[in-house]
């Protein structure tokens, strides 16, 4: 049985539109999700809408049902939660997560989905997604009791980290970002806030999220002898310099980098549904809701998207909202 669904599409760098698709019936080990919610992350989304993948990256930039090629016409994205409508007997009318672009309704194998626990509302489990990797982070970063930690950069992804590090005991945790309106988000997560010429130095870890020159460079400056900058930022098409030269040496400071593609090796005998599976069960705390800053519904994308892409709208995640769901 073939149903309708509609799907958002960059059609090229800068311009988007809503197509239709045409959706078979699923299949043995199959379900038909209609979806409730999607999420914009304003960083990694707002960049492939920008046309700032960069060719040498095609192919690891690849979300898991993207269809298309970058720049365009694509359809991207990876923050979706749904109702299953077909499928197993076990997970009809199950709320589930999957890492699917914006499209109303879709067909996926059973392994693609997560349920979403009955303690986390389905309206904030849109954040499984960066709260993924925000887990697999600090798995790279093994902060450790008492350890002296500035989170830079107060987006999607900082925030999440800065969210997770906050229940760690007795850890000196800054939240660092170049906009003061960042403090309320702070707050609402319980982590102190800083601008970054008033940040606290001494580091033993800096987790660095800012995605410009200036936040790594400081971040470096913020770290302790031995310190790390574990480096979650993703640049884009975009050259940065750093400043290797100075104290870098004398003082024996280290950048990792962080990439949610692969689990982290120092939890080798995790899998990505164990990560994913562990993320959703951290969304049932209600701070989290202070990383959703905005909502539109579905049919609004084509216009919303410009607008993200450019900072007229201000945003960390922006959820968009699929049929009556209010």
């Amino acid at each position: 049985m073939n149903s309708s669904a509609r799907a958002f599409w960059l059609r090229s760098p800068g311009h988007g539109e809503l197509r239709d698709v045409t959706l078979t019936g699923p299949g043995e080990g199959e379900v038909l999700v209609r979806s409730l919610y999607s999420g914009v992350s304003r960083g990694t989304e707002t960049l492939v809408f920008r046309g700032g993948v960069p060719e040498s990256q095609h192919a690891v930039m690849r979300a898991p049902f993207q269809e298309g090629e970058f720049p365009g016409p694509v359809k991207y994205g990876y923050l979706n939660v749904g109702v299953v409508e077909q499928g197993p007997d076990g997970l009809i009318g199950r709320t589930v997560f999957c890492l699917y672009p914006h499209q109303t309704r879709y067909v996926v194998p059973v392994s693609a989905v997560t349920v979403v626990p009955e303690q986390v509302p389905p309206a904030r489990a849109v954040l499984a997604g960066t709260v993924e990797t925000a887990v697999n982070a600090l798995w790279d970063a093994a902060p450790l009791v008492g350890d002296r930690i500035a989170v830079i950069g107060g987006g999607m992804v900082g925030c999440s980290v800065a969210a997770l590090l906050a229940r760690f005991p007795g850890v000196r945790l800054q939240l660092v970002d170049a906009d003061p309106a960042r403090a309320r988000t702070a707050e609402a997560l319980g982590v102190d806030f800083a601008a970054p010429e008033d940040a606290l130095d001494g580091c033993d870890l800096v987790v660095h999220a800012s995605a410009t020159e200036q936040g790594l460079t400081r971040a470096l400056e913020l770290l302790a002898p031995e310190g790390t900058v574990l480096e979650l930022s993703w640049y884009g098409d975009r050259r940065i310099a750093l400043p290797l030269g100075e104290a870098f040496h004398s003082r024996r400071l280290t950048v990792r980098s962080s990439q949610v593609g692969t689990v982290s090796p120092r939890r080798s005998g995790r899998s990505y549904a164990d990560r994913l599976a562990l993320s959703l069960d951290l969304l049932a705390d209600p701070a989290l809701d202070a990383l959703i800053t905005g909502e539109s519904a579905f049919e609004e994308l084509p216009e919303l998207l410009p607008k993200l892409a450019s900072g007229e709208i201000p945003a960390l995640c922006h959820r968009v909202r699929y049929g009556d769901n209010r």
